[in-house]
């Protein structure tokens, strides 16, 4: 708002003083006409610092969402601009040497257009994506470009892959309630995303050419393949070809960034498993003797105690703990400290401030309950994620951890509410103590241990 504000004030101004300009002349009036117009040069300056480069840069981001062959690089409008000039001094010079240059500067633009142009043609490409991929860890991808030509190479090729975090725009909802449908639709379409894979110095005629880079994906979230981009600037820059190949939709979902457990939690992972339930199983600890059944296990057999009572006697162990873990993921995000009144002009900023801070808080209490999942999923233990009211089911092995993962990398934080009371809603609290024997790790943002619920007791803060 501030940088739109100060363009239109200095578009007026300029306009403003170029009329008092006219004004003036008209008027007679020398010296008023000279300094308005010594001022409108001014503010003629300030637009083309100001005004003209974020316009430029606007446009040139519309270009790229638009499926335009090509765009003029910054030398290629550099030269285009020469070329106008120099025709223009040949036109009216009659110099043939400026003919020459204007020819030489003519040929050059037609050469680049037509050599990049038949670069990208009659090419194909094909990517791999890992199976699991987690922000901030550098993921391998393989691109492989096939040139299709029978004649000519592809040199200076760039590959790269578009796509969307969304299928429509967060405010698409408030859009239809104001807007007609025809504009929603255009207006709701979620930005493109471009993600470069590669870049190839050269690609012979008739074969491909198969590249492995590592990409680091910096966020969590969705992002939807919609297609392929090659670009090049061969040869001489002037113009950025490109060329869009449709792509199968593919969904790549990014887990959230894996962070170091607490030597706390490190430690509770190593006693899961070590508590003797009251039941059956292949356990340690011996739960009971009793008189021998057929198909029992014959190394079962206690010997003393079948020598004191004259028949077969069995050992009966008890089975261990099931190793279940709980994790609880409250997406609430804790109130900011009380603000003073000199703070009051600084409340927008402020406000900017804590909402990044608090976002950021939030992507940590999400890469905690990530790596607590994958650090017990390691140790084979029975895992259950729930987040906010939404109850997840018990599960091991890594297919299971990989459900979980897809589940906190779209998770959103919710925002604060004047009522927000610390706990859980009556439904989840149930659902806690449905399977006993269960761990329980609650990761938030508030402080828990200020509530007299009795489930606090039994569970493991993690605080954001």
């Amino acid at each position: 708002m501030r940088r739109a504000a100060f363009g239109l004030t200095v578009i007026l101004g300029g306009i403003f003083l170029a009329a008092l300009t006219l004004l003036a002349h008209w008027a007679g009036s020398v010296r008023l006409a000279a300094a308005a117009a010594g001022l409108s040069l001014f503010f003629v300056l300030l637009i083309l610092l100001f005004v003209v480069p974020p316009l430029a840069r606007n446009a040139s981001r519309e270009a790229g969402q638009m499926n335009l062959p090509f765009e003029f690089t910054s030398g290629g409008a550099i030269v285009s601009g020469l070329i106008v000039i120099v025709a223009f001094s040949a036109w009216n010079t009659g110099n043939n040497l400026l003919f020459l240059v204007l020819s030489f500067l003519s040929a050059a633009m037609l050469v680049g257009f037509a050599a990049g142009t038949l670069s990208l043609k009659k090419l194909d490409v094909r990517m791999r994506f890992p199976e699991t991929i987690f922000a901030g860890d550098e993921t391998p991808v393989l691109v492989k470009i096939y040139n299709r030509k029978k004649f000519f190479p592809a040199v200076s090729i760039v590959a790269e892959v578009r796509g969307t975090e969304r299928e429509k725009s967060e405010v698409s909802g408030d859009l239809k309630k104001i807007l007609p449908r025809f504009v929603v639709r255009r207006l709701e379409r979620p930005s493109i995303i471009r993600r470069t894979l590669d870049y190839f110095v050269y690609i012979p005629r008739g074969t491909d050419m198969e590249s492995r880079t590592n990409h680091i994906f910096p966020n969590r979230g969705r992002f939807l393949i919609k297609d392929f981009e090659l670009t090049t600037s061969f040869p001489f820059s002037f113009f950025r070809h490109r060329r869009r190949l449709p792509a199968k939709e593919t969904e790549l979902i990014v887990f959230p960034k894996l962070v170091a457990v607490d030597k706390e939690l490190d430690s509770l992972a190593l006693e899961t498993g070590r508590f003797n339930a009251n039941k059956r199983g292949s356990g340690q600890d011996l739960l009971a003797l009793r008189d021998y059944q057929p198909n029992d296990d014959l190394r079962r057999i206690d010997w003393k105690a079948t020598a004191r009572s004259r028949h077969i006697i069995v050992r009966e162990f008890s089975a261990e703990d099931d190793r279940k873990i709980t994790v609880y993921l409250d997406t609430r995000i804790s109130p900011p400290a009380a603000k003073s009144q000199e703070d009051e002009p600084n409340d927008k900023k402020s406000d900017e401030q804590q909402s990044l801070i608090d976002n950021q808080h939030f992507e940590n209490g999400v890469s905690i309950a990530a790596s607590l999942i994958q650090r017990f999923t390691e140790d084979q233990a029975e895992i259950r994620l729930i987040i906010d009211d939404n109850i997840g089911e018990f599960g091991f092995g890594y297919r299971h951890m990989h459900n979980c993962l897809k589940l906190l990398a779209v998770v959103e934080p919710k925002p604060f509410d004047e009522n927000l009371k610390v706990g859980l809603p009556e439904t989840t609290e149930d659902a806690m103590y449905e399977h006993g024997g269960s761990h329980i790790f609650v990761v938030s943002s508030f402080d828990w241990n200020a509530t007299d619920s009795e489930f606090v007791q039994d569970a493991y803060l993690v605080r954001f």
